[in-house]
């Protein structure tokens, strides 16, 4: 392993310029080697590192907590996701974190995020493991150049092997994720997921670009076609999000988190973190393919240890099992990762009840209702405990990283919708005939059907009717479809317990969307679906 530069940054404001070794700058060899010195992990046959995060494989979103201070406290959203931390307590914890990480190596990066240089964000990353900052190498942003001496706008301390103690540091559990908007920095420890890592940026990005920059954060996925026609994907996990902007004849700008200035989006990350549980390279060939040397395996399973090939459709140890890998691992990837404002908008749902449309247009204030819903459905064995199909709703398609109240995104959302005359279509890739159990997964060459007729103007000028429950429109045909799938209703046998179940279905909407009401016009509102029987 290479001894770090001789420059390396002064790191005396967090007391680690003490540390053993600061390893500074290394490139993605460098660090899979020290990775495999340091027994972090072994390389899979594709020349990949693959590792374990040990105790949490996903992110511990009831231990991520926001300083409570000058800069927050009027402008937080508090509650169930934004949770407020004591700024001394922070203080006191930071003082451990930083004299804990001083008595051994580190590794340090300097990165940035924002594609668009108007909204650059310099962050410096430091990291008790090596695969930490390969990890930060592929997502956040590599400058070409870098200043050590230069002060970083942010830093990240991220050391999992750092245990809180709840009763003294103020923390719900040994591990946590905390944001000060005041220091500009964040706090990560006692988990080893580097997911971690990226959406406490992530969340810093949904603060700052919003509120002072009237930029809007998205947690969505961009692509954008040969007349450079841009398209974004909102979607939850598992409603395909990454599968379709990851399209062959487009070109991929980003699979996760976007910002929207007046006339651009541009890619907050510098790489991808992808889902990788039943990969194929038949399925998801970018994605299959972009693993490769260097690129960072998390929670995988190999077929066998002798070939180490990995076994996709194991999820033994977690189903979130992710591969993460800079965004040139792709060959039609869009660098700089910057388009145009988009054409067209698709919210992807997974609905396991089988009642919304495969595609439907949504008015601008159906497109900020459904924006605040965020809805998708959880099946049986996506989560313990879930035997049936669940309604889950994410505020914005991404709520637990949003420091506003969600109806500040919609309200930006909307104002650009109107501003650039954009189409906004409810893509339904969950189930039709029947809810989970009963009727069938929407196929995915038919979904990717619907999307490029959407985005090539093929359901333009064509006939639509009103979906009776959620006031949808819905076409009534479209090329390489078949009619039939278009109304969800026409594919059930029983088509009263259609009726039964979409009622169901539009009181959730409106149950949820209660919280939310009194921040929303009456346009938006008067959006929800039809509610014939109150049941609540």
């Amino acid at each position: 392993m290479r001894k770090s530069a001789d420059h390396v940054p002064d790191l005396s404001y967090l007391q680690l310029d003490r540390a053993r070794n600061i390893y500074y700058q290394l490139n993605p060899a460098e660090l899979t080697e020290a990775a495999l010195q340091r027994n972090e992990g072994v390389l899979a046959d594709t020349g990949a590192l693959a590792i374990d995060t040990g105790e949490f494989t996903g992110r511990s979103p009831k231990d991520r907590f926001i300083v409570d201070d000058d800069i927050t406290r009027d402008n937080v959203w508090w509650g169930k996701v934004n949770i407020p931390f004591d700024a001394e307590k922070f203080d006191a914890l930071l003082y451990k974190v930083c004299d804990y990480l001083s008595k051994g190596d580190i590794f340090v990066r300097d990165s940035c995020a924002c594609a668009n240089e108007k909204y650059h964000v310099d962050i410096r990353v430091i990291t008790e493991y090596a695969f930490q900052n390969l990890f930060v190498h592929h997502l956040f942003l590599r400058p070409e150049v870098v200043n050590p001496d230069a002060a970083p706008e942010w830093t990240i301390i991220a050391a999992p092997g750092f245990k809180a103690d709840p009763d003294i540091d103020g923390t719900r559990q040994h591990n946590f994720s905390i944001i000060n908007f005041t220091k500009k920095i964040i706090l990560i420890g006692g988990s080893a997921y580097t997911g971690e890592i990226k959406k406490g940026i992530f969340s810093v990005l949904n603060f700052i670009l919003p509120l002072q920059k009237k930029v809007l954060s998205m947690h969505c996925a961009a692509n954008v076609g040969a007349k450079g026609d841009t398209a974004i994907f909102f979607g939850l996990s598992g409603t395909g999000k990454t599968t379709l902007s990851a399209d062959p004849d487009r070109n991929l700008i980003g699979d996760d988190e976007h910002g929207w200035s007046d006339y651009t989006i541009f890619n907050f990350e510098g790489g991808c973190y992808a889902k990788c549980a039943d990969l194929t390279a038949e399925k998801e060939p970018q994605i299959f393919n972009a693993i490769q040397f260097g690129a960072l395996l998390e929670n995988i399973n190999f077929i066998d240890n002798e070939s180490r090939r990995v076994n996709f459709s194991d999820i033994t140890k977690t189903e979130n099992t992710r591969v993460a890998y800079p965004l040139y691992n792709i060959n039609n990837a869009v660098i700089p990762s910057i388009g145009a404002s988009p054409k067209n908008i698709f919210f992807l749902t997974a609905d396991a009840f089988g009642i919304l449309p495969p595609i439907s247009k949504l008015t601008p204030e159906q497109a900020m209702y459904h924006f605040i819903s965020g809805y998708t459905a959880k099946v049986a064995g996506t989560e313990s405990g879930i035997t049936e199909p669940k309604t889950t709703f994410s505020a914005c398609f991404g709520e637990a990283f949003l420091p506003l109240n969600p109806v500040t995104y919609a309200n930006l959302l909307g104002q650009k919708i109107n501003q650039h005359q954009v189409n906004v279509w409810l893509v339904n890739t969950g189930w039709t005939g029947g809810g989970y159990g009963v009727g069938q997964r929407m196929k995915l060459k038919y979904t990717r059907a619907m999307i490029s007729a959407a985005i090539n103007g093929q359901l333009n000028n064509i006939k639509y009717k009103e979906h009776p429950v959620f006031n949808l429109q819905m076409p009534v045909s479209c090329p390489n479809v078949p009619d039939l799938l278009l109304d969800p209703k026409n594919t059930w046998t029983n088509t009263e317990l259609y009726d039964e179940v979409a009622n169901n279905l539009a009181i959730a909407f409106v149950k949820n969307f209660e919280q939310y009401a009194a921040f929303c016009t009456p346009a938006v509102v008067n959006a929800a679906p039809n509610v014939t029987i109150s049941t609540w």
